[in-house]
């Protein structure tokens, strides 16, 4: 599998551990508990498969930025969470910042 395909994979798994951390109600209930717990265990070896080809703060800022993004999106959907032109406006810097961490990456090969 490539880099990219690991991190893409990474990111979702971690936004599902993110999402079953949120509904464990502060580890109270065991199941969401094991199931964030693990979905970060399969994050983090997804991230370090990624990183051995793409630079680590590359792989980070796009985990971070995608991550940060899809969690929004999902608590939306789920939480019933409200997304304000403040969010709008910081999630689209992060946006800018990762296309700009990646687009410097590939001009210093």
């Amino acid at each position: 599998m490539n880099a990219w395909a690991y991190l893409g994979m990474g990111i979702v798994v971690e936004v599902i551990g993110t999402l079953c951390l949120k509904l464990s109600n502060g580890f109270n209930l065991w199941a969401y508990s094991l199931a964030s717990l693990t979905c970060f265990g399969v994050a983090l070896f997804c991230i370090a498969r990624a990183a051995r080809i793409i630079d680590l703060s590359v792989a980070y800022a796009v985990w971070s930025g995608v991550g940060i993004i899809l969690i929004t999106l999902a608590s939306m959907i789920l939480f019933d969470e409200k997304l304000t032109a403040l969010k709008a406006l910081f999630m689209a810097m992060i946006i800018i910042g990762v296309v700009g961490l990646h687009d410097l990456t590939k001009s210093a090969t």
